[in-house]
């Protein structure tokens, strides 16, 4: 019996943020997968080695949790004043099924860069020496980000001594500007809050009424106090991912708060949409010792902060959740502001499982709805491996 031989597609695999993907330039893609749809999705949940009932990614490039279980295709922009297209994909780990309904914002981090390296921004817009500016259409959320690109000798400086909590090793900062994060495509802000409310009473049946902040910015969040859950806030992954009732019982607060959000119709639906909203929880702050070992003082935060993402919990901060963190910090009133001492800030350090983040938004109200022009953060990235990445000729 004849099988069909492996294809070879150029690929990178980078590290950006806390979290890893494999890059593709679309143009690179075969044709069929270069257009959304069914063979897409095919060839990436193929790449990444999904859906594996193993968990494991063994026979893909997926690393088994959802900080590596990535993918990110990149075009040159469509759109007046940008200079790339970013897309990303989301692979679930044991079901075959990738979301695309929002952005990795520790990906974001490496776009500008893979961007440049690929011969996507104009040459005559990166110096020599210095930082090249790349103006990113993210296309998933219809939002734009600004990366400032460190550049050494005409290249990419991707080597540097900033240090990021969830990185091992330091590289050189990448700063990342998010725009209007919170603003629909007609450039409203008023879908930051879909409810209406600073602070709401979310009902889930069966397991309780918590207060929440249900937040869209960056990515669309729901955050509720620690303590209501019988937290501390300075939990690490082991605590939450090897208790399969606090899972369960994160999973229909996620279920129930985007239901309320608007974001689905009926919370049987939130099993097609994992990637959104994202589910997290805060208290003040309070000293811990995070996952490296590295001692957190009380003092030396704002707030803590835990989050989930496709199902566990993060073993650091994404980077769009971190957006919400920032935006939510600086809106007196919210769950978010309230557990950093309620007081207004332009920017915010908070505690994760992996050490500290700090992140700064600019907010204002404007007729009486509040408004963030801007969401800053910086993160890293690295190139790991580039060259071609193989998949069987009748996966997709």
């Amino acid at each position: 019996m004849a099988h069909a031989a492996q294809i070879k597609i150029p690929a990178t695999y980078l590290r950006g943020g806390t979290s890893k993907g494999v890059f593709f330039r679309l143009q690179d893609l075969p044709e069929r997968a270069q257009q959304p749809g069914p063979a897409r999705d095919a060839l990436l949940l193929r790449v990444i080695g999904s859906p594996d009932p193993y968990g494991k990614q063994i026979d893909g490039m997926g690393g088994a949790t959802s900080s590596t279980s990535k993918t990110v295709i990149l075009a040159p922009s469509t759109r007046p004043d940008h200079d790339v297209d970013y897309l990303f994909g989301q692979v679930a780990i044991d079901k075959a099924f990738v979301d695309w309904s929002g952005n990795c914002g520790n990906l974001s981090a490496a776009v500008g860069s893979f961007a440049i390296s690929s011969g996507l921004v104009d040459p005559a817009r990166i110096p020599r020496n210095g930082i090249a500016t790349v103006r990113i259409w993210q296309a998933n959320i219809a939002k734009t980000i600004i990366a400032h690109v460190p550049i050494s000798d005409g290249e990419v400086q991707e080597t540097g001594d900033f240090e990021l909590d969830g990185v091992t090793f330091p590289a050189a900062e990448v700063q990342l500007e998010f725009l209007d994060p919170a603003a629909d495509e007609d450039g409203d802000g008023g879908a930051m809050f879909p409810t209406g409310k600073l602070v709401d009473e979310l009902l889930v049946p069966g397991v309780g009424t918590f207060q929440a902040t249900m937040i869209n910015a960056g990515i669309p969040t729901i955050f509720v106090n620690a303590a209501d859950l019988g937290y501390s806030g300075s939990e690490l992954q082991d605590a939450i991912n090897g208790d399969p009732q606090a899972l369960a019982r994160f999973e229909a607060i996620r279920a129930y708060g985007a239901v309320r959000m608007g974001l689905i119709g009926h919370v049987d639906d939130a099993a097609q949409r994992q990637h959104t909203p994202k589910v997290a929880f805060v208290a003040p702050p309070v000293g811990y010792t995070a996952s490296s070992g590295k001692a957190v003082a009380a003092a030396d935060i704002d707030l803590l902060v835990r989050a989930l993402s496709m199902g566990k919990l993060h073993h650091a901060m994404m980077g769009t959740a971190a957006v919400a963190i920032g935006t939510a910090a600086a809106i007196p009133g919210t769950l978010v502001n309230l557990a950093a001492g309620g007081e207004p800030r332009s920017a915010v350090r908070f505690g994760h499982p992996s050490g500290t983040l700090r992140v700064g938004a600019e907010a204002r109200q404007v007729d009486g709805q509040w408004r963030v022009t801007k969401a800053i953060m910086s993160r890293s990235a690295r190139v790991l491996m580039e060259g071609w990445v193989r998949v069987p000729g009748d996966a997709f």
